[in-house]
């Protein structure tokens, strides 16, 4: 079966700016987001890619453009089920304000029972995302092989989900978890199981020096900005 590249979209300004996103529309990458998605198609230039799967969100469509422009051979599919997890009320709003309120306790412990007020719950959205990922895998290996590699460009939460699942971990864990703005991960998938073959690669280690604020316990929600 295919290998599957899974890149989260650069950073954005409502990263940098401490909101929880969500499918808020007008939020594009930040300055450094987008010198992120215009280093992406040299740092992935060895890999034969046959297709391209985007969220419909801006974020990440504008991470993704760089790489089309250099393989204009291949021309992204937008798939909804890989867009990022609908935040309902919670959306648009800042982080530092949500911390208190007391559902986040439950986003950050106990995930599978956590449904955002009129938006979806954590477990239908891994489930959504692992579904489109199964279907892909299908579609990519009849239609190039099952050598096949192709690149989704999805969020933070719906990546760290899908490497729960790859790894057969409970979804209560998945914030364990952490990829960092246009991080590349890859699952290379078989017959009889996933294998999970890089997570969270920047290519850049400054995000593992200390930092003048620590980034505490909590995972952040939505994927964090990343490195300063």
């Amino acid at each position: 079966m295919p290998t599957l590249i899974l890149v989260r979209h650069g950073r954005s300004t409502a990263n940098t700016e401490g909101l929880l996103a969500g499918w808020t529309p007008g939020v594009a990458l930040d300055e450094r987001g987008a010198a992120q998605a215009a280093a992406l198609p040299a740092r992935i230039a060895g890999l034969p890619l046959s297709e391209i799967v985007t969220s419909p969100l801006q974020r990440c469509q504008e991470t993704v453009r760089p790489l089309l422009d250099a393989r204009p051979g291949l021309r992204a599919h937008t798939d909804e089920r890989i867009g990022e997890c609908h935040y309902g009320d919670w959306s648009g709003r800042k982080l530092a304000e949500l911390k208190d309120e007391p559902l986040m306790e439950v986003v950050q412990s106990h995930p599978s029972a956590a449904a955002f007020p009129g938006g979806e719950s954590m477990r239908t959205m891994q489930t959504r995302a692992a579904e489109a990922v199964r279907e892909w895998n299908a579609r990519v290996e009849r239609d190039h092989g099952a050598d096949a590699v192709y690149l989704m460009c999805s969020h933070g939460d719906i990546i760290k989900s899908l490497v729960a699942e790859a790894l057969g971990l409970h979804l209560d864990l998945f914030q364990r978890i952490s990829v960092e703005p246009c991080s590349v991960t890859a699952i290379r998938y078989t017959r009889l199981r996933p294998f999970l073959v890089r997570l969270g690669d920047t290519g850049d280690f400054a995000s593992l020096a200390p930092q003048q604020t620590p980034p505490g316990d909590e995972a952040p929600v939505g994927g964090g900005a990343g490195a300063p």
